[in-house]
């Protein structure tokens, strides 16, 4: 038997049930993997909530790390026995909040050596997320400012570390001092705590009055509108979260008074449909890490039956960092 944590109906964190079910052998394509730690997003609470609609009942989690103990027919490039780690795709998007799965053998990427379960289950949906909105959404170039929000976070801390190794200057916003010290010391510049500072005005103060080329924005409701107020002419709005709520509906013409703003509305799953761009960009985020110019911080770990309150401390802003659950 195997436990995993289901829900059979949305709402908040106590509709999250832990279960016991027969795990079946891998269908043909799919692999068996028996995890050694799950990733936390924020997107898990998006899918528990109703604002990304799953069918019911389903499993939640997207990212998860462990070992393949079998391996259905025609599964390529993957044996039992490999270490592997995924964060989800377009078929079978959650399942991850499991002590085991089967899932699409396509969708593993086999670990480095250098890197644990745990960093791996921390980093694969944050770094790869990371990966495109640094190298293809809008390609960093040594020199640029950029502005990220939520600087403190998962994708936030991978964000700012790996921007500076590419040679920007970082603009983040954070909800506390002490978010702004952790953003700092991970190649934060400019850390802005927005409960206390206009962030529209320090980026004019910071960019001389210029603005940045690219906002990254996974907020949504309550700083999409003050983020495009941060771009300069023909700069690029990047909305990848909606943290805060959905974003309301926009009248183009806010993007042309702007001065000719670009909006784009992007997701990892788009980015890595392909297992040639999956391989790409896990394999560049490896990279970043094994070689220490990123640090993939965890600072919070839960048992995985006790997801509900990593849900709720998620929600809550209380987490920094990326969190990992255990089995």
């Amino acid at each position: 038997m195997t436990h995993v944590m289901r829900i059979h109906q949305t709402g908040g964190p106590e509709v999250l049930c832990w279960e016991e079910i027969d795990l079946p052998a891998p269908a043909a394509g799919e692999a068996t993997v028996r995890h050694e730690a799950v990733g936390l997003n924020f997107i898990d609470i998006y899918h528990r909530a109703g604002v990304y609609p799953v069918a019911l009942p389903s499993g939640l989690g997207m990212e998860g790390a462990g070992v393949v103990t079998a391996v259905g027919a025609g599964a390529a490039d993957i044996a039992v026995g490999d270490r592997v780690a995924y964060a989800g795709g377009p078929i079978e998007p959650v399942g991850a909040y499991a002590e085991a799965r089967n899932i699409p053998a396509d969708r593993l990427v086999k670990l480095p050596a250098g890197i644990d379960f745990k960093t791996a289950a921390a980093m694969m949906l944050q770094g790869m997320t990371a990966q495109y909105l640094l190298r293809r959404t809008y390609r960093v170039q040594a020199g640029d400012t950029i502005l990220i929000h939520a600087a403190a976070g998962g994708v936030g801390l991978i964000v700012c570390q790996w921007a500076k190794a590419l040679g920007a200057t970082v603009i983040g916003t954070v909800g506390s001092d002490d978010k702004a010290a952790l953003a700092r010391a991970h190649g934060c510049d400019h850390p802005i705590v927005y409960a206390r500072e206009n962030f529209v005005e320090r980026v004019r103060q910071i960019t001389g009055g210029a603005g940045v080329p690219v906002v990254y924005d996974s907020i949504g409701k309550d700083t999409f509108f003050a983020s495009l107020d941060c771009l300069r002419p023909l700069g690029l709005m990047v909305s990848f979260g909606n943290a805060s709520g959905t974003v309301p509906p926009l009248d183009l013409g806010e993007l042309t008074k702007r001065g000719s703003l670009f909006l784009t509305r992007p997701s990892l799953f788009g980015y890595t449909a392909q297992r040639a761009d999956l391989l790409a960009t896990a394999g560049e985020l490896f990279d970043v890490v094994t070689s220490g110019k990123v640090k993939i911080e965890v600072n919070q770990t839960y048992a995985l039956k006790d997801a509900a309150r990593a849900q709720a401390d998620l929600a809550a802003r209380k987490t920094t960092g990326s969190t990992v659950m255990l089995p």
